[in-house]
């Protein structure tokens, strides 16, 4: 055999039964977010839904990606701490904290509000214990009209996105923020830990979901700072899915974990976002997924489930359209690099929902 095409037989061979999907790896972090032990105590996010920042006997820091949920801590059954501080960030202004141990007895908790967005909460655990906690808030399961906002690519505009954060806290009605990838220019360690002290400017809680910025270091780098790339809550009526699309494609964990959130949310308004569009409406950057092919089975799945509304970033710019009858935004409007003579500047989308009417709008507020 010429020998050319044996090593050409044996790059091809490797190629297709070595790792195929270049999500892979942070599609399984996803299992970790929300699990830690030390010392033979445990903490336990149900659905991953918040980044445990720290843990050890005796304390707990939070970084929640959605207004509710819920987690357990287990000390250890030889001794271990008994008084506990729990450190909640990035909840909901009038988020409110309960817990009981396993037969279902109360505990007393002491809490304060040294931010906003931040609560902390002491209370006492005995050895060998296992107490739920349930964060929430007074209007969780309201049907009542409400509004959240979106938001992406702020990139190399870091420095500037105050400017941002003080428009949105004009509005009041705005209960959170969902943002959609690209919060810095590198995804550096220090970059990731400078959007969040940033966030202390905003008057509401952010949930995030990455974007191709973010791999430009290590792409484990924002499941440590932020938790889930892929995770879904619900929320006043409305299920929330955010998808991680950073590198133009959906592992196909992800994809199983989406059939889950789509059977979760029939009958409910279901907003679905990530950071790279699956097709890209204008065309001219191919701004969109890498197979085209993949694009349409996303937007077939999508649509067979009733989503209500898509919003996109990764188009440092602004767009509406429709993707398999679905109503689409494009929001890019973070900071970043502007598309040019487009004359859209800074921009963030507010976003209207109704849950007992089923009817979604949003409105382009500009920043500039």
């Amino acid at each position: 055999m010429n020998p050319s095409a044996l090593v050409l037989g044996s790059l091809v061979f490797f190629a297709f039964s070595g790792c195929l999907h270049v999500a892979e790896d942070r599609a399984e972090r996803d299992r970790t977010v929300g699990h830690a032990a030390n010392e033979g105590a445990e903490v336990h996010v149900a659905d991953g839904l918040a980044a445990v920042r720290a843990f050890a006997p005796g304390t707990v820091e939070l970084w929640t990606e959605a207004p509710a949920l819920r987690f357990e801590i287990a000390t250890p059954a030889g001794g271990g701490a008994r008084t506990w501080t729990l450190r909640l960030r990035n909840v909901l202004p009038d988020a409110e904290v309960r817990a009981q141990l396993a037969n279902g007895a109360a505990l007393p908790l002491a809490t304060s509000r040294p931010a906003r967005t931040e609560m902390r909460v002491s209370l006492e655990l005995p050895p060998g214990a296992r107490a739920t906690f349930t964060l929430s808030a007074p209007d969780a399961s309201s049907l009542e009209p409400w509004r959240f906002a979106a938001l992406a690519d702020v990139q190399n505009a870091l420095d500037r996105v105050e400017d941002i954060y003080r428009v949105m806290n004009d509005d009041p009605a705005i209960r959170f923020v969902v943002f959609n990838g690209d919060l810095t220019e590198r995804g550096t360690d220090e970059d990731l830990l400078l959007f969040q002290q940033k966030l202390g400017a905003l008057n509401v809680p952010l949930y995030a979901t990455l974007g191709n910025h973010e791999l430009g270091t290590r792409d484990d780098a924002f499941q440590t700072f932020y938790g889930r790339c892929s995770f879904s809550f619900f929320f006043r009526g409305v299920r929330f899915t955010l998808l991680d699309s950073a590198s133009a494609t959906l592992d196909p964990l992800v994809y199983s974990w989406l059939d889950g959130w789509l059977q979760q949310g029939r009958g409910d308004l279901h907003v679905v976002t990530m950071h790279i569009p699956p097709l890209d409406p204008v065309g001219e950057r191919n701004g969109a997924f890498a197979s085209r092919p993949e694009a349409n089975k996303l937007i077939a799945r999508l649509a067979a489930g009733h989503v209500d509304l898509t919003l996109y970033g990764h188009v440092h710019s602004y767009y509406a359209f429709s993707n398999g009858g679905i109503p689409a935004f494009i929001s890019g409007g973070g900071g970043a690099i502007p598309e040019r003579l487009d004359g859209i500047g800074r921009h963030f989308l507010a976003v209207d929902v109704d849950p007992r009417a089923q009817k979604v709008s949003t409105s382009f507020r500009p920043v500039d």
